[in-house]
């Protein structure tokens, strides 16, 4: 009892049917996945009426496994199409984080772009076969969407390795310099596509996130910015998150698994070698609106960039390589999803507390919970501290442990502060548990169909 309230805690390690499957946990070689499969996608670059064509088609044929939809038009009126495949691809299931990947974000860096349509193909085909990934599907609902800047991509020209043609959006603006910023007032009028962007990561609470680019082989991490850039003051030194460890962490998962990244080469004479194949945003170059900050700050997104191929528009015949090279890493990164904390936080009546604010400890950006009172945090092993918060409910600081096999399941009840003479008084409670296994139990069948986006009819 704590001033005449009671509250209950449970702190598990996830044992039930979520539990990853032995190989997830050591496989680590890319002979695990079969070298010569392409899933039937051409090995070339599909245009917007041939990549919308490929999306219906694909959608049509594992209704069970995808959903089609788009968040928006650019500038010209093209769709930003998004591919949702899992096995809920409808259907937000309770407890199955959503992940995305974003590619094409400049318009003449074209390899993701063909790499998401490869993901596709090989995720849908691959369900019934490769324990992998049916239990990636099962857990995860994985978001793609192929291309950001489907304007700049029908004027950006094959074999351009370098140069700006085709990276601008219709009306010339830079779609990864027109984000909000943490560190410095960004002016540039926003645009279609990231306003779509921003509206996507609004209303879907995404855990883990990619953006594909091209012009160099590192995976690079926040933050992109500086404070030193409100001093006008531009320096390639790091400016690090509260969650360096994790983003490191999630950077080496693609890299090291990548069969030349992680060698950390430079793609030419002059240009940088990065360590490991990774790199801190602005330890690389500084900049302002980008996208991978604005996740993180903003939603609390842990996403990195992946620069893939050292020549942003290489000749179609180079594809099949860089399939070859980033199958793996691009399967293995979205499944880090399943790394650290999740639970929900409920209320005395067991009902879940929605856009309540966590944070743990020492990392001040922080996170919130969905509607059906979810929340994921990306962390190593070890032991923090949750503290959580909810307008009207007493808060909360618990301790919780988190190991390499497995998430570590916390559920969470707040119940209502007290009322004195008109005003709320919530102290702040420190609680230190037992650590024990546990197997959730959840009441409820709670699901959605996200009625937000455009769904087309084919």
């Amino acid at each position: 009892m704590y001033g005449g309230v009671a509250w209950t805690l449970t702190l598990a390690v996830l044992t039930s049917g979520r539990e990853q499957p032995a190989e997830s946990r050591v496989i680590s070689s890319p002979d695990y996945f079969p070298q010569d499969y392409n899933g039937g996608v051409e090995f070339k670059y599909h245009d917007y009426e041939d990549m919308t064509k490929f999306l219906r088609t694909t959608s049509s044929r594992y209704p069970n496994l995808t959903a089609l939809y788009s968040i928006g038009k650019s500038v010209q009126g093209r769709d930003l199409w998004v591919m949702v495949v899992s096995s809920s691809p409808y259907e937000h299931m309770i407890g199955k984080p959503d992940v995305k990947y974003v590619a094409n974000m400049h318009g003449n860096e074209a390899v993701g772009r063909e790499l998401m349509l490869h993901l596709i193909q090989y995720l849908v085909n691959s369900y019934n076969d490769d324990p992998y990934i049916k239990w990636l599907l099962d857990n995860t609902r994985i978001h793609i969407l192929p291309s950001m800047n489907p304007d700049g991509f029908e004027v950006a020209r094959e074999g351009q390795c370098e140069g700006g043609q085709g990276r601008y959006n219709a009306r010339g603006f830079d779609l990864n310099r027109n984000f909000p910023d943490y560190f410095k007032q960004n002016n540039k009028r926003g645009q279609p596509e990231t306003d779509a962007v921003k509206e996507w990561t609004s209303k879907i609470q995404f855990v883990l996130s990619g953006g594909l680019h091209g012009g160099a082989l590192v995976a690079s991490y926040p933050f992109d910015n500086t404070p030193n850039s409100m001093f006008q003051s531009y320096s390639s030194s790091p400016s690090l998150t509260p969650d360096e460890d994790v983003f490191k962490h999630l950077s080496l998962v693609y890299s090291q698994n990548h069969p030349t990244m992680h060698k950390g080469r430079a793609c030419k004479a002059g240009s940088p070698a990065f360590q490991d194949g990774i790199t801190n945003g602005a330890a690389w170059y500084p900049l302002t609106g980008g996208m991978q900050d604005f996740n993180y700050v903003w939603y609390g997104c842990m996403e990195i960039t992946l620069e893939l191929s050292c020549c942003k528009y290489p000749p179609e015949s180079d594809l099949k390589k860089y399939w070859d090279d980033n199958r793996l890493p691009l399967v293995k990164f979205l499944a880090e999803a399943h790394r650290g904390v999740q639970g929900f936080v409920l209320d005395e009546n067991n009902s879940p507390i929605e856009k309540a604010s966590l944070k743990i400890k020492s990392r001040d950006v922080g996170f919130q919970t969905t509607k059906y009172g979810e929340f994921w945090r990306i962390l190593l092993p070890g032991v923090y501290k949750l503290e959580v918060y909810a307008d009207g409910y007493s808060p909360r600081e618990i301790d919780f442990m988190v190991v390499e096999q497995h998430p570590t399941l916390l559920n969470v009840t707040l119940f209502p502060a007290k009322v004195s003479n008109g005003h709320v008084q919530a102290p702040f409670k420190q609680d230190k548990i037992k650590l024990t296994t546990l197997r959730l139990s959840f009441q409820g069948n709670h699901k959605y169909i996200n009625k937000d986006f455009y769904f087309p009819t084919n």
